[in-house]
């Protein structure tokens, strides 16, 4: 090889490992955006006095973006290509910021719920271009690797989101027990909210001009694009589509947990603590997710993937019943505190729910990037349009919360509410074990898999 060419491929590796870490960073973006919605759940529920159907419309109207604009995304990507798909997709989480921001000044509940929707929209363009870029960069046998790797970092940015959410959406008397709501305690609520989300707006603009600057070296990272793809080729694919209903039932388990966390962890009959408190206690259940992930992504260089999904559904699937079966339990009193570092918990038996539900971040973490690649591997569809069926699944993030309240609603436990989870990681045990016969292909454009 002449040294050109020697230098032109160092230059190339170097331009594809830049291009990873813009698009890591990515995956710690939407995950801090999308996790400050459990915190704000608490807040919307306290200040405008909403019933927990109500309340979980916060992810309705964030995780339906999903639903509706994942296939116009996937269109718009091979249309346009994944740097274009990046700066547009921020711009959409900007635009939603602010949207936020003028709901809080008027003290309106339904026009939150649009921004949150415009925010979603923006998210939802970013991992529909995101996660197949990862996928496809580097060794096929490595992708579910590198995309387990990514997603550990958006488990960082889902900590974060909720520690961060904790610490500066759940301050104030509004949230102390038996206090009397006046306006001056929710305007000082909702001041709160709008400060959060202008920070993150302009934050996200200085990050699209970063992104301007170095679009051509994620372009050249990137699997081509250039010509429309009708996105619903996906459903002609098998497993597209058994992929899409694992993306549905897995994230609608994830965030259906998650914004009923806080409202779990402080119950009398749990741990009963403060809301502040328990929301700092919710960052674990993205911390062990976290751990999982890097952890995750060594494991997978060297067991199967298919193997690791179907074993930490298992996992999931035992902890969902330890939750279920303890709704009866009542706590001892507490017996002095133990520090936790992000947070401290009191010492009582009511830790034993408490932690069993948190330690389901731990399985949940390569449930997602491990079904995406598994999935990708195996569709006859091009790669975009079965990223925007799988993306477009995640609109499970807006139903399986509606369930569990539901369920809370009708036995009048949250703890039962863990039984809708609890059938979304049955099918995952599913998906894990049928995916091992299934026949494989490259992560490309234009390749076609098993059906």
């Amino acid at each position: 090889m002449t040294d050109a060419a020697i230098a032109k491929t160092t230059t190339k590796g170097n331009g594809v490992k830049l291009a990873v870490v813009y698009v890591t960073c990515l995956f710690f973006i939407w995950a801090l955006v999308t996790n400050l919605l459990d915190p704000l759940l608490k807040t919307f529920k306290t200040v405008f006095t909403l019933s927990p159907v109500e309340a979980s419309l916060t992810g309705f109207a964030f995780f339906i973006a999903y639903g509706i604009m994942s296939l116009p995304s996937a269109a718009f990507l091979s249309k346009f290509g994944y740097a274009k798909s990046v700066m547009v997709g921020l711009s959409g989480i900007v635009a939603g910021c602010f949207i936020a921001i003028a709901a809080a000044k008027l003290h309106v509940f339904g026009v939150f719920l649009v921004g949150l929707f415009v925010m979603a929209s923006g998210v939802t363009l970013l991992q529909v271009a995101a996660n197949p870029l990862i996928a496809s960069m580097g060794k096929p046998e490595e992708s579910s690797f590198r995309l387990n790797l990514s997603q550990a970092f958006n488990s960082l940015g889902a900590a974060c989101g909720l520690w961060f959410g904790a610490n500066f959406l759940l301050k104030g008397d509004i949230f102390k027990k038996d206090i009397v709501i006046t306006d001056v305690l929710r305007e000082q609520a909702l001041g709160f909210v709008s400060n959060v989300y202008f920070a993150i707006g302009v934050g996200l603009a200085l990050f699209i001009l970063l992104i301007f600057l170095v679009r051509q070296k994620i372009t050249d990272a990137a699997p081509k694009t250039g010509h429309l793809v009708n996105p619903f080729t996906a459903l002609t694919s098998k497993w597209a589509n058994l992929g899409a209903i694992g993306i549905f039932l897995y994230v609608g388990a994830e965030v259906a947990i998650s914004l009923h966390l806080l409202l779990f962890l402080e119950q009398t009959r749990i741990l009963d603590i403060p809301s502040e408190q328990a929301g700092k206690l919710t960052t674990f259940y993205m911390v062990f997710a976290m751990i999982g992930r890097f952890s995750g992504s060594a494991l997978l260089k060297v067991f199967k993937d298919y193997f690791l999904l179907a074993l930490v559904a298992v996992g999931a699937i035992a902890l969902s019943l330890v939750v279920i079966l303890t709704k009866d339990m009542t706590p001892t009193a507490h017996a002095g505190t133990v520090n936790l570092l992000l947070a401290s918990a009191p010492v009582t038996t009511g830790l034993i729910p408490a932690f069993a539900a948190l330690l389901i971040g731990l399985f949940n973490s390569i449930m997602f990037p491990t079904i995406f690649t598994l999935t990708l591997q195996r569709s006859s569809a091009p790669t975009s349009a079965t990223s925007g069926l799988l993306c477009m699944a995640i609109v499970g993030g807006a139903f399986l919360p509606l369930a569990f309240a539901k369920i809370e609603e009708l036995t009048g436990s949250i703890s039962m509410g863990f039984a809708a989870p609890l059938v979304c990681y049955v099918y995952v045990l599913w998906f894990a074990i049928v995916a091992k016969k299934a026949p494989t292909h490259e992560i490309e454009e234009g390749v076609a898999g098993g059906h």
